[in-house]
């Protein structure tokens, strides 16, 4: 007797292969099975996704049968099955593309006899228990989030300052979930995989007492065996508490109570590459399947308490749609506004705006800022020094002739790294070494034009080389950013140089500013924030506010040293509106702004805007193909096409990245139904006007559903 399945395959991006595939099984089968069948020549893995009466249109004498079932794993369950779809659905991405690329890539590998020699290994848990830790003290502030989002039946969101206590909500509001049932899962989210591992250690801590490996990490950080191993637990239902990054929203967690997403405004939730999902967005969705799932079991209507599935979304400066979620109701706010320790009245660091334009000509830090950095190195603290731009500096020039170090394959400048004399493009990764003379002149005369961390660190280290420590010793200058910590370990041996008192001063990128506990840093500045006051991205002054917000945060997270923890930004424009809501440490004032801004243009949050970019050897190709499908859109009246408009092609702002040129068109609608559905009709013609002939030559076209910028 055969059986007919229609099984999920990994296909190509916009190919005419979108769902399902149809294939013929010698045994019953089940939804949410992992198999292996064919495609064309290959053997690849599969979800079964649904049961057929028939072969369909199908003939039976073409059908490919199921080759093998990878056994001992369980199914895949209904709710990861609909989140899966509503995800390839919402971002316009194949089935097939998300739903395998939610699975570990080991796992796509292994055959059938490999697979159950890894099953067969010790998982690590060893079943013992031991009594819960000793847990801190809560602030009344944290006592009041907790009994809120107890209550809460509908998101919530965490609007805490750096320093109160955000983590320790979250990790209590984990203790409550997983105590109330045996067979409950929890999810915490970070943006960055750097972020994991200091976290990694307090969930470990919090909740040894359920025994080894009850709390694993998912990231594409780890190898591909420990990808898979955790995947495996999570989705056993071994791990009771799983801490990853973005991807981790699409992991099988078949008792799902409870997602956290930490630091929920941060950009690194969504993918840039392959489905461009929103990984917070997708927690707020997945949260609502678990909880009509667990309302349907119980017969009830879904409702706070043991019936649902709760997101909890954190930040001290939540993203525009967060923040309007709130405003409107959608969301329940739960306010820390103080940190803990801190005394009455104390709002954190003091923010103090140097005008650069009365500083002396050509300084990189300003005098009063110098001044500051030595009184603390005096006391025996520490300060940090931030500049979003790795490198010695950005371009290398002749002033002879004007050559500059242009990337041969990018609409981007090679950067100069002078610890290896390399100029490298951060875009494309190419790199040679500086060249002896200028190519085109000759002049051996060539200097570094603007800065990086590089150059800020040797420049820090010139400018404080007389200063001593307390015990006499010489101050030391560190720096932290992606090129110093290539290495596999180096990025936390760093860390604990910093958390050990080694660095007085720490120079470094963004990655610096997030989630890190320094707890003897008394003072922060930002070199040089003034490039996002006036960019064309509309969401540019957002994420400065996010970022000199968070960098602030880093200061002064000692409850004594409060009082005279400082963020200095070094700026030629201190009067700009956002320095002043940043002195006052007014995000509410800040967000209510900028709301009113996008109001007034029909911008996210109150508008629904998506785009559509090509990549093609010449600009030309790729914006006729954008072209092109704007007048096929319009002539074939698609539905929901009278509420979205459609911009010009454009490129985009870094145009060419290894010798691909980008084009980019807008579409933009009130009503995000109309957007869809227009987008979802758009799809087919979009792949019939790709197989045209004067479009074969195009690399590829993609969807980009709520993009980041424009």
């Amino acid at each position: 007797m055969s059986f007919w399945l229609d099984i999920v395959v990994a296909t190509p991006a916009h190919s005419s292969v979108a769902g399902p595939l149809t294939y013929e099984s010698e045994s019953a089968l089940s939804p949410g099975q992992l198999v292996r069948v064919p495609l064309g020549r290959r053997e690849v893995l599969g979800v079964v996704w649904a049961v057929r009466a028939d072969a369909g249109t199908l003939a039976q004498d073409k059908a490919k049968t199921v080759r093998g079932v990878l056994e001992g794993i369980a199914e895949l369950s209904a709710s990861w099955r609909a989140l899966i779809g509503f995800a390839a659905g919402y971002y316009q991405r194949s089935l097939g593309e998300v739903a395998l690329a939610a699975l570990p890539p080991q796992l796509r590998e292994l055959d059938t006899l490999q697979l159950a020699r890894r099953l067969k290994r010790k998982s690590g848990d060893d079943g013992q228990t031991g009594p819960a830790p000793e847990r801190p003290m809560l602030s009344q502030e944290q006592e009041a989030a907790l009994q809120g989002f107890a209550g809460a039946d509908k998101p919530a969101l965490l609007f805490g300052a750096t320093g109160s206590g955000k983590t320790e909500v979250y990790l209590r509001a984990a203790e409550e979930v997983l105590q109330a049932d045996a067979q409950a899962q929890v999810l915490v989210m970070v943006p960055e995989i750097n972020l994991t591992p200091q976290l990694q250690q307090r969930l470990q801590d919090r909740f040894a007492h359920l025994g080894a490996g009850r709390v694993v990490a998912l990231h594409s950080g780890l190898s591909p065996a420990q990808r898979l191993k955790s995947w495996l637990a999570a989705h056993s239902g071994q791990a009771r508490v799983v801490l990853g990054t973005r991807m981790a929203v699409l992991a099988s967690l078949p008792g799902l109570r409870l997602i956290v997403v930490d630091e929920e405004h941060d950009p690194s939730y969504k993918q840039q590459e392959g489905a461009r999902y929103s990984a917070r967005d997708l927690a707020i969705y997945r949260a609502r399947l678990e909880s009509q799932r667990l309302a349907a079991q119980a017969g009830a209507p879904g409702a706070a308490g043991e019936r649902s599935c709760r997101v909890l979304l954190g930040s001290a400066t939540p993203s525009m749609e967060s923040w309007q979620a709130c405003l409107s109701g959608r969301y329940l706010r739960l306010d820390m506004r103080r940190r803990i320790g801190a005394a009455a009245g104390d709002s954190g660091p003091e923010v103090k705006l140097v005008d650069m334009g009365q500083q002396p000509r050509g300084a990189v830090l300003a005098p009063p800022l110098l001044q500051a950095m030595a009184e603390r190195v005096g006391r025996g603290e520490q300060s940090l020094i931030f500049l979003n731009r790795r490198g010695y500096a950005p371009v290398l020039a002749c002033h002879d002739c004007g050559w500059k170090s242009q990337c041969p394959h990018c609409s981007a400048h090679r950067v100069f790294h002078k610890l290896d004399r390399s100029l490298r493009c951060h875009h494309c990764g190419y790199a040679d070494p500086v060249p002896r003379g200028c190519p085109d002149c000759g002049n051996v005369d060539l200097a570094p034009v603007g800065r990086g961390t590089e150059k800020l660190e040797e420049h820090v280290q010139l400018l404080l080389s007389d200063l001593r420590r307390p015990d006499g010793s010489p101050l030391k200058v560190g720096r932290i950013d992606a090129d110093s910590t290539r290495g596999k370990g180096e990025l936390q041996a760093q860390l604990d140089q910093v958390h050990e008192g080694q660095v007085d001063v720490l120079v470094g990128t963004q990655m610096i500013t997030k989630g890190h506990d320094f707890r003897n840093i008394t003072l922060v500045a930002a070199v040089n924030p003034d490039g996002s006051l006036f960019s064309s991205d509309f969401r540019a002054p957002e994420r400065l506010f996010a970022l000199l917000m968070q960098a602030a945060g880093r200061a002064g997270r000692k409850a004594e040293q409060g009082s005279r923890s400082q963020m200095w930004v070094q700026t030629f424009h201190p009067r700009h509106p956002l320095f002043a809501a940043l002195q006052r440490g007014d995000y509410p004032g800040f967000a209510d702004t900028e709301l009113q801004e996008r109001q007034a243009a029909g911008l996210p949050p109150f508008g629904h805007i998506a785009l559509l970019r090509a990549d093609a050897r010449s600009q030309e190709l790729a914006q006729d193909f954008l072209r092109a499908a704007a007048q096929a859109a319009l002539e074939a009246g698609l539905p929901g096409g009278e509420r979205v408009s459609l911009y010009p092609a454009v490129p985009l702002t870094l145009q060419r990245v290894a010798d691909v040129e980008r084009a980019q068109m807008l579409l933009e609608s009130t009503s995000r139904p109309a957007l869809q559905q227009f987008m979802a009709a758009w799809q087919p013609v979009l792949t019939e006007l790709r197989r045209q002939s004067a479009f074969k030559p195009l690399i590829r076209w993609a969807l980009d559903v709520d993009p980041l910028s424009i």
